[in-house]
């Protein structure tokens, strides 16, 4: 080996060991800066995390809530304070009446009637399948009254029954069973005014497995 080539080793040696020295320092400083970056970004990830879950808890249990009123509709040993209990039937139609109406007339057999009114399916937890507001022709979202006559035969006959003795402006809550209801009369109304409407009732009155009692919130436009 040539006294160059010895200079040239020694060199590299040395620059290797200044390298090595600078590295470690480099190296610690940067794993330390790491280590922070590390612990910061684990904090605003736990923080995102968490503040989301406690944002989502109250929209959880409003879902909740609002799934639970229609799973247990009816079904109440005791109603909550100050609310009507549910009535039942004897054709096992169940009614509740939140606003009892004025006047001296009542719907009964023969009475022409025009009705605001939601219909839901309990097997769903209430999914909406009927609205008269769906039936909206001229766009103002008013929609427009169901108009039958009671009796003729035109709508469920659980329906009508549960109608029987409302007055004009009443708001009443109607439970229907499928015997009664969509089960054994399926092509009467109130029928849905939109496709998604109809997908959601058939889901159900298509599936004899399941439990096609249907809900309806009704109020007495029109009497006479």
């Amino acid at each position: 080996m040539t006294r160059l080539h010895q200079q040239l080793l020694y060199i590299a040696v040395l620059a290797a060991a200044l390298l090595s020295t600078d590295a470690l320092s480099i190296i610690g400083s940067s794993d330390t800066a790491h280590k922070q970056h590390v612990t910061k970004s684990t904090s605003r990830r736990n923080f995102v995390q968490f503040g989301l879950v406690g944002a989502a808890t109250p929209t959880l249990a409003a879902n909740a809530a609002v799934d639970a009123q229609f799973k247990e509709v009816g079904q109440q040993e005791r109603p909550p304070e100050g609310e009507t209990p549910f009535s039942t039937l004897s054709n096992g139609v169940q009614i509740k009446d939140f606003r009892q109406g004025s006047g001296a007339e009542t719907v009964q057999n023969g009475s022409r009637v025009e009705l605001t009114m939601k219909g839901r399916l309990l097997n769903l937890n209430g999914v909406i399948f009927y609205d008269t507001k769906s039936n909206d022709p001229n766009g103002f979202g008013e929609g427009t009254p169901l108009q039958f006559t009671v009796g003729d035969k035109s709508v469920l006959p659980g329906l009508e029954s549960g109608l029987v003795g409302m007055k004009k402006g009443g708001i009443r809550r109607i439970i229907v069973p499928a015997e009664v209801g969509y089960g054994a009369f399926p092509g009467l109304e109130p029928q849905p005014l939109t496709e998604v409407e109809r997908r959601a009732l058939d889901s159900v009155v298509k599936n004899p497995r399941r439990d096609q009692t249907v809900m309806f919130d009704c109020k007495v436009e029109r009497l006479k």
